[in-house]
């Protein structure tokens, strides 16, 4: 069951409250879309200094990424693999931490206020699922903390699908 909580703004303190949340959540929650819209909730709720957080699901047919589930500003509805911080994310299947969003070649400015960038794949079975994207308007908002705290939780959220 969920249970609402105040939030520190310690990452320490604040990652594992979140991520036992996104536990109860989405345990036994086979279904894809609801369960990252639950969990763009979750972040965007429990994470300090962030202006975006969301996902976007590989389109296999098309080749590129789609707007998924989110919190935040309208966004970019599609990203070819390979272009901007999600692109490169997913085409490497690798996490990437950008501490200035401006100094990413080829970065996609969605929202004009975001400053730094966390991108993490989701991967099944060796397929790419999508990205979770996490946008700052602060530069050099996220660091390894974060890394290993939100790749638990896609870990978490790709181990329910079916």
């Amino acid at each position: 069951m969920f249970t609402p909580t105040m939030y520190t703004g310690s990452r320490e303190k604040d990652y594992p409250v979140i991520t036992q949340q996104l536990s109860a959540l989405i345990d036994g929650e086979p279904n894809l879309i609801a369960n990252l819209a639950n969990a763009s909730a979750l972040l965007w709720q429990g994470l300090k200094n962030i202006n975006w957080a969301g996902f976007y699901l590989m389109d296999v047919a098309k080749g590129e990424l789609v707007l998924g589930p989110f919190q935040g500003m309208p966004a970019c509805v599609r990203i070819p693999l390979g272009r901007g911080v999600c692109g490169t994310a997913a085409k490497e299947q690798r996490t990437l931490i950008v501490p200035d969003v401006h100094a990413f070649a080829g970065h996609i400015a969605c929202d004009a206020a975001s400053r730094s960038e966390i991108v993490v794949p989701m991967v099944k079975d060796g397929k790419l699922v999508g990205v979770l994207d996490i946008d700052s308007p602060l530069t050099d908002r996220f660091n390894e903390d974060d890394q290993v705290a939100l790749e638990k939780m896609v870990a978490a959220i790709m181990s329910e699908l079916v």
